[in-house]
């Protein structure tokens, strides 16, 4: 519940966001789905398939993500946001925020 009530919050970004349908299709043609809370919110519960790197360690751990800067990644958690500037600014192109997840 707690993890639906932060993906939530982020319905009120300024920036492009997906639904949950349209993050689920994503996600089956290759997204990457990254969860950029802490540690310890991920260990509480995680969207299945999500790869956890928290938005302060992001920009030191970039090399840990896809070398393929067209790859389609899917951002989710406290400081969305951010590491969605974070990572188009690395040169990704295709960064999105999720709104809901059901």
């Amino acid at each position: 519940m707690r993890l639906l009530a932060l993906c939530c919050l982020l319905s009120g970004c300024a920036h492009s966001t997906l639904t949950a349908d349209a993050a689920r299709a994503r996600v089956k043609q290759g997204a990457l789905l990254l969860d950029v809370r802490s540690p310890g919110e991920f260990a509480e519960g995680h969207l299945m398939g999500s790869v956890n790197v928290p938005v302060n360690e992001l920009e030191s751990t970039l090399q840990s993500l896809p070398a393929d800067r067209r790859r389609e990644i899917i951002v989710y958690g406290a400081g969305s946001s951010k590491a969605r500037t974070l990572l188009l600014r690395a040169g990704y192109t295709k960064v999105e925020d999720l709104v809901t997840w059901k």
